[in-house]
């Protein structure tokens, strides 16, 4: 079964995500991306995963968020757009484990997909 992990090296919690990988001798894609943005098709198939709303994807404490987002009332899409274009508005890392997904911020939820 395959496995991706949206990844970002400057990111601890990403890098601990993926020592965990790593710890399980398994084969994975390291997808960077900040520097290979998923597309929008990609953010709907990764939020069907999730089985969460694009808002609860989204850093909140980024300034592309409070400058673009903040006390607007934007449409799902267009906070899809929004990810795609600014990808460090992306919650990281996602792990991807065939048919389903967690926003791997925490051993629970690393264990959990493992």
């Amino acid at each position: 079964m395959s496995i991706k992990i949206y990844h970002n090296s400057r990111c601890s919690k990403s890098n601990a995500a993926l020592r965990a990988l790593e710890s399980q001798h398994t084969e994975f894609t390291i997808i960077n991306y900040l520097e290979n943005p998923p597309s929008v098709s990609e953010l709907k198939d990764i939020l069907k995963l999730l089985g969460i709303a694009p808002m609860e994807l989204m850093r909140k404490g980024e300034d592309v968020f409070k400058e673009s987002v903040k006390g607007k009332n934007l449409s799902d899409e267009e906070l899809i757009v929004l990810m795609h274009e600014n990808p460090i508005l992306i919650q990281r890392p996602i792990i991807i484990k065939g048919d389903k997904a967690v926003i791997a911020r925490s051993e629970e939820a690393i264990s959990s997909i493992l």
